[in-house]
């Protein structure tokens, strides 16, 4: 296929969807209905055309010369490649879906349009960060991706919770932005270009302790964007938004642009980058599984999840193995949109038919025996957390196996301390089955703890909802990635990114599966206790009237939580200021003072002194002159007598 096919593909992919923004944006309410229809179109014809082009084989590259700045040449580049191939359709399939989970999700909402129109443009934006060719065009689309997470984030922006949560996704990913932009900088300082192949054959020209910060400042647009450790907190907060919105940014689009970064930039990495990009994710794993374990919102627990999960592909390309992590980022796409779609449908189904302050639908605490009226989403809820726990026969065993294995590869290299890194891996994965386990039972099993709140009728969502989670469990489901269930280097997935070389531990799946088996039997272990996983914070059974205000509870307790943090911050800020800036603003300002005076005296005595002295002796000195020119020929005479005197003494000395 020709190169301007491929610039056809490129207009395509990205021009359809920014058509349909401003369409939709602009046609306003009218066009509320017709809306998810006309999105979930584009997008179709986006994956169409993602399929059609697609060729693994070759790279091809689309270039527009875009501006000239002295003698570098900047250029408008984008590149498909396997990469772009794999990306291109986990992205478009996975919003398809979630619009057309959305239309009835949200059904009856007056901005449906605005809805729409926002997915549209973060849909563009992701595309255009998947197709770049270089990492200025990466950067611009990187920027867009923000813009409209915000904007997705806060779409309920009359809730004070949803636009705060915006703006704190704004804030934190700028900063990592700001990293990201630094590498972007001093690549074009040291190497004149930013282009992937350009800097693939330019990069050893560069001293390693340079190429080791270009590489940690990109990771910087990655910690943010992929929610690491310390930019990680604006994602459980990002659940304010509508539940499909956060499908789409957990599983294909804007977490997923970080790791997508990093194996981009894989070939920037040193040994010293890796290890801390390794670190950084390993914290991220932790804390998000122990977090996962703690909280109650149905929706938590999965964001505190995908920060988890993010960490651990982080850790995997921090282990020189980006191509695992890409594979578990595939993997992850498909069921971790399926239990967001999956835990929408259970907010849906016990979202009070009139108005109650004292319910919150997505409060576990107050759920329990779902099972019974949600069949579908039940099932498809316990394949997709499956497969998220890592059990045998779904396909995230496949992808974990895959990074623990090469985890062990890279610790038999680095000597014993490296083995840390795969254990901890693994007892993430055993308290990520365990939360996950949990979670099942709070929701689906037990009693029916809904049933003391009147208006809540529990009932299954329509095919227009339950469909796309269905395709989706489906598709977490291992044969699809492998025919072999417990070893994924026979899988295509990694044959396509060119692990060629992947190799295979016998005894890591059966240790893996040990490990998950231990964590469920303790999670249902726990089910059997007085007070299963603390639900009623000390008290006896008897006191679940307590549930009632258990909504109130929550709410006050995440309030306070960041009211507390925030406040905490603030306090230290203020005695900041105090004592460290109005001190120093006081002192530089009494010094300037002090100084003032100072100046002021050398100005008056010194600078004015001279210059009034200067004047004085050139006056005294005139003056004297003055009186020898008198007019009198008898001064004239001494005068003329007086310098022949001293003319001949003159002479006679010398």
């Amino acid at each position: 296929m020709s190169e301007t096919a491929y610039t056809i593909s490129a207009s395509l992919l990205l021009g359809l969807p920014i058509l349909a923004f401003f369409v939709l944006w602009l046609g306003g309410k009218n066009l509320n209905k017709p809306a998810g229809w006309i999105g979930a179109f584009i997008t179709a014809i986006g994956l169409a055309t993602s399929i059609y082009f697609a060729d693994i084989e070759t790279l091809h590259t689309v270039k527009m010369n875009w501006a000239l700045i002295g003698q570098t040449n900047i250029e408008l580049s984008f590149r498909f490649d396997e990469l772009t191939l794999i990306m291109l359709i986990i992205v478009h399939f996975v919003a398809f879906l979630v619009q057309i989970y959305s239309m009835s999700y949200l059904h009856g909402d007056q901005n449906l349009h605005r809805y729409f129109a926002f997915i549209q443009l973060f849909l563009f934006s992701m595309v255009g960060i998947v197709l770049a060719g270089n990492l200025l065009v990466m950067y611009i689309f990187w920027e867009l991706v923000g813009l409209s997470s915000y904007l997705l984030i806060g779409f309920w922006y009359f809730k004070p919770r949803a636009v705060w949560a915006a703006q704190k996704a704004f804030v934190l990913n700028r900063i990592g932005d700001a990293a990201f932009l630094t590498g972007i900088l001093m690549l074009f300082y040291y190497i004149g270009s930013t282009d992937f192949e350009m800097l693939a054959t330019s990069i050893q020209s560069l001293e390693p302790g340079i190429l080791t910060g270009i590489g940690l400042c990109l990771f910087g647009g990655c910690m943010g964007k992929s929610a690491q450790f310390p930019l990680s907190g604006w994602l459980p907060d990002a659940m304010e938004g509508p539940t499909p919105v956060s499908a789409l940014i957990h599983a294909a689009t804007m977490v997923a642009a970080g790791i997508f970064l990093l194996a981009r930039i894989s070939f920037l990495l040193t040994p010293e980058a890796q290890i801390v990009i390794a670190c950084i994710g390993t914290i991220t794993m932790v804390i998000g599984a122990v977090k996962a374990t703690q909280v109650w919102d149905i929706k938590r627990v999965l964001a505190y999840s995908t920060m988890s999960q993010l960490g651990l592909m982080v850790i995997a390309v921090g282990l020189g193995s980006w191509r695992t992590a890409l594979f578990h980022l595939a993997t992850h796409a498909f069921f971790k949109a399926g239990l967001f779609l999956s835990a929408g449908s259970v907010i849906h189904a016990v979202t009070p038919s009139e108005d109650d302050e004292t319910f919150d639908p997505q409060d576990m605490r107050t759920m329990g025996g779902l099972r019974k009226y949600l069949p579908i989403t039940f099932i498809c809820f316990v394949i997709c957390s499956s497969a998220l726990a890592g059990l045998p026969f779904f396909s995230g065993f496949l992808s974990k196996d895959a990074i623990i294995v090469e985890a062990f590869f890279w610790a038999e290299k680095h000597g014993a301390w490296a083995y840390f890194f795969p254990v901890i891996i693994m007892v993430s994965a055993g308290v990520t089955a365990y939360y996950m386990t949990r979670q099942v039972w709070l929701i689906f099993l037990g009693e029916k703890r809904y049933q003391i709140f009147k208006s809540v009728h529990p009932h299954e969502s329509p095919v227009t909802m339950w469909g796309p989670m269905a395709l989706l469990a489906a598709l977490s489901v291992f044969i699809w990635f492998s025919w072999n269930p417990f070893d994924a280097s026979y899988g295509w997935f990694l044959e396509l990114v060119g692990a060629e070389e992947f190799g295979h531990i016998l005894w890591v799946p059966f240790a893996a599966t040990g490990v998950t088996v231990l964590s469920i039997f303790l999670a249902f272990k726990e089910t059997k206790a007085e007070d299963p996983f603390s639900m009623y914070a000390g008290n006896s059974k008897n006191s679940i009237p307590l549930l009632k205000q258990l909504a109130g509870l929550n709410e006050f307790s995440r309030e306070n939580f960041f009211i507390k943090s925030f406040a905490f911050i603030s306090a230290g800020l203020m005695q900041f200021e105090a004592k460290i800036v109005n001190s120093f603003v006081d002192g530089v300002a009494k010094w300037s003072v002090v100084m003032a005076h100072v100046l002021s005296w050398g100005d008056r005595n010194i600078v004015d002194g001279g210059v009034k002295l200067t004047v004085f002796t050139i006056k005294s000195a005139g003056q004297g002159v003055r009186g020898l020119q008198n007019g009198r020929i008898q001064s004239y005479y001494l005068v003329t007598a007086l310098g022949v005197v001293l003319l001949v003494l003159w002479l006679m000395i010398l």
